[in-house]
């Protein structure tokens, strides 16, 4: 086929471009200098970088910021955010700053069980099985331990293994469901490493059984982490504008509609990760599984819901979020990526369970800055405001030119539409 080519992998990384640039950007050379124009200079690194994954071209850069004056826990923490959004970073820190003068952040786990599975079928009796199961079970953990040695001695390991029925769904589907503790690793590879070997182990007990995999799975709803902040409704008075009865009333509402209305809830949840993802891409966890194991959670009930929630008792203000997030401090790219270094020691070297804590923080810090914003000026006010670069980019402008238009936007509305007419006004 036009095109295609065989042993791709094989070539070096200037024969991968010089193909790339041949068959698919017409021998130009911008196209090229464009790929290598963000090589890392020094070669030691860039060749870190290229070991990451396979076909490595390039690198993609994404903003990394950070986002002062959060109180958690007592302690203030500077917490570092890599996220291209142009508002972000300006709102948690704005939250920050807002709840440090109201007591900060809250936060405790709750559990850091994970889960991975063994998928098999079995068309006998299933009484069999369990009976087969049960005799075979002390094996299970005695066949693993070479493997989670090193994990017990720091007080991980295996949890628990059970037999789980799944045939009412699908016939002759049964799963070994087996929970594991990986303390401060995201423990992913130790996991699957653990169910490949109790499942070579198990499909030795019967020439009936037929395991179709094993693999862990990313929606971990006993790995949980609640934060929370309070205060009296009085002290949520931010200008003469609202009361804070009012303020509290109209966001409760605005976190009620997120509740029972998944068109909305799916935006809400959207912005809580905002900030839980650009923390754990900044310290090199991933974020595709948190992503997927959160709004699995977020539509645990069978309808898909808010994962923050607000109530007035007493007369205190309070708002929280309750969020399932595997993560690691040691392990994958935590210790190989500098930039994650920096991140983690930022952040004062946190353990899993601290890091849970603040990524939760920074989630509901993103929510509490967003709801603030639709309830009382409107979302676009102060997005389009952090936007305006971006446009004034996209049209080349000159420094000069910047410090004029975000000037003159300080007191008018930021559009599209009115940042081309101001920058077109500006030059003629």
């Amino acid at each position: 086929m036009q095109n295609s080519v065989s042993g791709f992998s094989k070539f070096t990384k200037v024969e991968k471009i010089d193909w790339l640039i041949s068959n698919h950007f017409q021998d130009n050379p911008s196209a090229k200098a464009n790929l290598e124009r963000y090589w890392n200079s020094n070669a030691a690194l860039q060749k870190l970088h290229d070991e990451f994954t396979e076909n490595t071209i390039s690198n993609f850069y994404l903003p990394f910021g950070i986002a002062p004056n959060f109180l958690i826990n007592n302690k203030i923490k500077v917490i570092p955010m890599t996220i291209e959004e142009s508002s972000v970073v300006a709102a948690a820190s704005n939250a920050a700053k807002f709840w440090m003068q109201r007591g900060g952040f809250k936060a405790k786990v709750i559990s850091t069980t994970k889960v991975g599975q063994v998928h098999f079928m079995f068309h006998g009796e299933f009484s069999e099985i369990e009976s087969l199961f049960e005799t075979i079970r002390p094996q299970l953990f005695e066949h693993t331990k070479s493997i989670t040695k090193n994990m017990e001695a720091r007080g991980g390991g295996i949890l628990d293994i059970k037999l789980i029925s799944k045939t009412a769904q699908l016939k002759g589907y049964y799963q070994l469901h087996v929970t594991f503790e990986t303390m401060d690793a995201m423990g992913a590879n130790f996991i699957n490493s653990c169910l490949e070997q109790i499942a070579s182990t198990f499909k030795t007990c019967s020439k009936e059984i037929h395991v179709v995999m094993s693999i862990l799975s990313n929606y971990v709803p006993d790995c949980l982490v609640r934060a929370e902040v309070s205060c009296n409704v009085e002290d949520l008075v931010t200008d003469e504008s609202y009361s804070g009865r009012e303020f509290a009333d109209t966001f409760i509402q605005a976190v009620q509609i997120a509740e029972v209305e998944p068109f909305r809830a799916v935006t809400h949840n959207k912005g809580i990760m905002n900030g839980v993802d650009s923390v754990v891409l900044a310290t090199g966890n991933d974020f595709r599984a948190v992503e997927a194991g959160v709004h699995a959670y977020a539509a645990r009930s069978g309808s898909y819901s808010s994962l923050t929630h607000a109530s007035i008792e007493k007369g205190m203000f309070r708002f929280w979020i309750e969020i399932p997030l595997a993560l690691g401090t040691v392990g994958g790219l935590t210790g190989l990526h500098p930039l994650v270094k920096t991140a983690l020691e930022l952040l004062g070297n946190p353990s899993a369970k601290e890091l849970m804590e603040i990524v939760a923080v920074a989630g509901l810090a993103q929510n509490f800055a967003a709801l603030k914003s639709l309830t009382t000026t409107g979302i676009q006010q102060g997005h389009m405001k952090m936007h305006l670069l971006n446009i004034l980019n996209q049209f080349e402008a000159t420094d000069k030119e910047k410090l004029q238009l975000v000037e003159h936007f300080k007191k008018n509305t930021v559009t599209h539409s009115a940042v081309v007419e101001a920058i077109e006004k500006l030059r003629a």
